[in-house]
């Protein structure tokens, strides 16, 4: 199988500053939908056997994405979790790619904060930023709204609001394997310790996406359950920071 695209970024993860995206939502069916429906349906079978918890939930996955003089613009139609659990297993086929907002949220003391997933989730015990697929609640006038992406994708997992963090405005992006995280850092005036007592009592009142949150002081990999996105973004944020 070949890569599903060539695009004018580094493809190891690197992160790099971006000046701006694009990220639409054309009608009509993914091009997968169309070609591996059979398959696609079959695999989902597996999936909620084995996790009943599981949602088909509509999912926006990109057709294409390209870069130039740093703009990135993505092509994408609203898909299914069905589908997009499918091809994560396949990432480089041809034909689809997937873009994903990465808020980095930074606490006063030099931490990042992360969460790690619930056991009924499809990413069960990894650790990796608050964050989700585009979805139908994210499509506005045809393209999908990545900032407000982050912001409630946060307050659905952790309960912070984005709004009570300092931001520059700049947006990054990592790329590897056919996946695209555009990222943008959130500074709370909060110590790490602060932040991760406002997650454990959102989680306490009844919210289980997630069963707890770390703070992260290094880029050392080994030091909890890395969703791989992750790895070259510590490395760079620990580097720069």
């Amino acid at each position: 199988m070949t890569s599903a695209n060539i695009i004018g970024l580094p493809e190891d993860g690197r992160v790099v500053e971006i000046s701006g995206y694009t990220l639409s939502v054309e009608d009509g069916m993914h091009p997968l939908d169309l070609e591996y429906a059979a398959a696609i349906a079959a695999h989902w079978e597996i999936e909620r056997g084995a996790n009943p918890a599981l949602f088909n939930g509509p999912v926006v996955l990109q057709r294409a994405i390209n870069c130039r003089d740093g703009w990135i613009s993505a092509v994408g139609h609203v898909s299914s979790f069905a589908t997009f659990l499918w091809w994560r297993q396949r990432p480089m086929l041809a034909g689809a790619s997937h873009v994903f907002g990465y808020p980095v949220i930074a606490s006063s003391d030099g931490a990042l904060i992360a969460v790690r997933m619930a056991a009924h989730t499809a990413n069960a015990g990894q650790v990796y930023f608050a964050a989700g697929s585009f979805d139908l609640a994210d499509i506005i006038d045809g393209r999908c709204d990545l900032i407000g992406n982050m912001h409630r994708e946060v307050s659905e997992e952790t309960g912070l609001d984005l709004s009570d963090a300092a931001t520059d405005g700049r947006i990054f992006a990592s790329y590897r394997m056919s996946k695209l995280a555009l990222l943008q850092i959130f500074r709370f005036e909060l110590t790490a310790d602060e932040i991760l007592a406002r997650i454990e009592r959102f989680i306490g009142s009844g919210h289980d996406e997630i069963d707890g949150a770390v703070a992260i002081f290094d880029p050392t990999p080994s030091a909890h359950r890395y969703n791989p996105a992750m790895l070259p973004i510590l490395r760079w944020y620990f580097a720069a920071d």
